[in-house]
């Protein structure tokens, strides 16, 4: 993602965050979702497909990743 396609996005993070700086920020790009770390704002940022972070978000919830 570029620069230009980051500066337009609405970046928000969960609600359970603690507010504790350790946090994942994800941006709704229409046909793309995008996620990067809350403290290196201007740093990397991972796009996937709205399927792809739907299948990661059921993953993450029904333990496909591990022990919660």
């Amino acid at each position: 993602m570029s620069k230009v396609e980051q500066g337009g996005a609405a970046w928000f993070k969960s609600s359970y965050s603690a507010g504790n700086g350790d946090c994942v920020e994800v941006a709704n790009l229409g046909a793309a979702v995008a996620t990067r770390d809350s403290k290196h704002q201007s740093g990397p940022v991972v796009t996937s497909s709205v399927e792809g972070w739907r299948a990661f978000i059921a993953g993450v919830v029904n333990g496909t990743f591990g022990e919660r």
